[in-house]
């Protein structure tokens, strides 16, 4: 049964996250296992696919847009040999200070992406990430929550944020 709208967190989820740094160039983009398998079948289960991602190193001044969109083109290409693809990479540059409201939690990256594909329904979406703010993101805009990774008990701790949990992406991909 294909599903309208999957959100997906960026790093932590589809790649190695730098702890206390920022993936600046592609050279450091490191896919985690079976993303790109997990993508094939988001591809074939999601009328829509979506990246969205705080990207505060650019407000940082430690990497221009330039370098996001050449680390991001290089996830595509990827995605797009393993037969994949992602409709859109929506991404807030906004320092965490700044309060912005495309920044997760805030739901500004969710709009735009309603605003620019009809279809989406974010009541039949869903939202997959790492962090408390991704699922706070994904439930304020009233779609489903998964969280992935290896913090189960975090989803104990906040069941009303979190409706589901997985070890990996491809854990979860498997059970659509």
């Amino acid at each position: 049964m294909t599903k309208n709208a999957l959100f997906l967190d960026r790093d932590g989820v589809l790649n190695r996250r730098i702890v206390d740094g920022y993936v600046t160039r592609p050279e450091d983009f490191e896919i985690l296992p079976g993303v790109l398998e997990a993508m094939k079948i988001f591809a074939e289960r999601f009328t829509r696919v979506f990246i969205v991602t705080n990207q505060q190193g650019v407000g940082k001044g430690l990497m221009t847009e330039d370098d996001l969109q050449r680390v991001h083109d290089y996830f595509l290409q990827q995605v797009a040999q393993a037969g994949g693809r992602v409709d859109r990479i929506y991404y807030c540059t906004a320092l965490k200070s700044a309060h912005s409201f495309r920044r997760k939690p805030s739901i500004g990256m969710a709009l735009q992406a309603r605003r620019d594909f009809a279809d989406v329904a974010l009541k039949q979406s869903v939202m997959v990430g790492d962090m408390m703010s991704d699922m706070l993101f994904g439930r304020r805009a009233g779609m489903t929550t998964v969280l992935v990774g290896d913090e189960p008990l975090t989803a104990t701790r906040y069941p009303h944020l979190v409706d589901y949990c997985y070890p990996t992406l491809l854990d979860y991909a498997k059970t659509l």
